[in-house]
């Protein structure tokens, strides 16, 4: 397993830039699945998105897991992507949309609690304070006058939020095995978490639906610029940046969503929207800021420092 230290603030910003490109582009999931892809059949795209792409990955690259990293490929893909997916889609169908989005959003304030657990991160009051101001941006982005709860669909979003928040510190904690590249390392999880929902969206969806050329369009987007790209862009984000500075980044996709809701499909966006899109946009830039330096006495003799994995 390689070591990738966390870089400074100016050595991170490309790379956070790029980074961020994944969850923009997973904010156009929304218009694309309700303009372009039959209806009633959001695990089979879920699916699509996730095992072509991962196996055009495991092609492209021709490298497989070795020992242990069999197991674990197999629970990055599960989390990130074969669970997150189907909480996702539960969430959305019992919810409306704003109230998942907000329960999405999170997953900033989970990565942040299992930083300390997992990553031996210290305790930090930042990260739990962007992550706090992120959720009430969103909220009032997202969540109309109208919205109704539903136990299920709250549970769903809730599981979705914590499922992709471990999916994510343990990316970081395990890093990525000597010699494999980022594609390789995409592949895996693609594979993984679509060969889990391959079972789970044929016995909840039944047949596939039929798909004509718009909807084959919508599929290609979201499996290989919306799965197999920004996927890879994300991973290596998480071995390079801070994984509460990633989490963040998060936000980005239900203010695109709602963006591209008011661009295309004409939705208002009024002063409470525009607020909240303020505050999310301050908890993404705040998350991206360095932690104050600690202080400490320096040992007469020499300790090699560790990264947490």
């Amino acid at each position: 397993m390689t070591s990738r230290p966390t870089r400074g603030a100016g050595g991170a910003l490309p790379r956070t830039a790029l980074t961020a490109l994944a969850p923009a582009v997973w904010g156009t999931t929304y218009i694309v699945t309700t303009e372009s892809l039959p209806a009633g059949h959001p695990l089979f795209a879920g699916f699509l998105r996730a095992l072509p792409a991962g196996l055009i990955a495991l092609a492209v690259t021709r490298t497989l897991p070795r020992g242990a990293w069999w197991g674990k490929a197999a629970v990055l893909g599960v989390l990130n992507i074969g669970l997150f997916l189907p909480l996702l889609f539960i969430a959305a169908e019992r919810l409306p949309g704003g109230v998942a989005a907000t329960l999405g959003a999170a997953q900033p304030l989970v990565v942040a609690v299992l930083a300390v657990a997992l990553l031996r991160q210290p305790p930090a009051a930042r990260p739990l304070l962007w992550g706090v101001t992120g959720v009430l941006g969103v909220g009032l982005v997202v969540i109309g006058p109208g919205a109704r709860l539903d136990g299920a669909g709250v549970a769903a979003g809730l599981a979705g939020a914590a499922t992709m928040g471990l999916g994510v510190t343990l990316t970081k904690r395990w890093g990525r095995p000597e010699g494999v590249g980022p594609l390789a390392f995409t592949g895996w999880q693609l594979t993984a978490g679509g060969l889990f929902l391959a079972p789970v969206t044929f016995l909840a969806e039944g047949a596939p639906p039929a798909i004509d050329g718009r909807a084959a369009l919508g599929y290609l987007w979201l499996g290989l610029i919306g799965g197999l790209l920004t996927y890879a862009l994300w991973f290596q984000g998480i071995a390079a940046l801070r994984v509460t500075s990633v989490a963040v980044l998060g936000l980005l996709s239900p203010l695109v969503a709602a963006g591209l809701g008011a661009l295309v499909l004409g939705q208002t966006l009024g002063p409470v929207q525009l607020m909240g899109f303020a505050l999310a946009l301050a908890s993404i830039v705040g998350g991206q800021l360095p932690g104050r330096a600690r202080t400490s006495i320096v040992p007469t003799t020499p300790v090699p420092e560790r990264t947490p994995r």
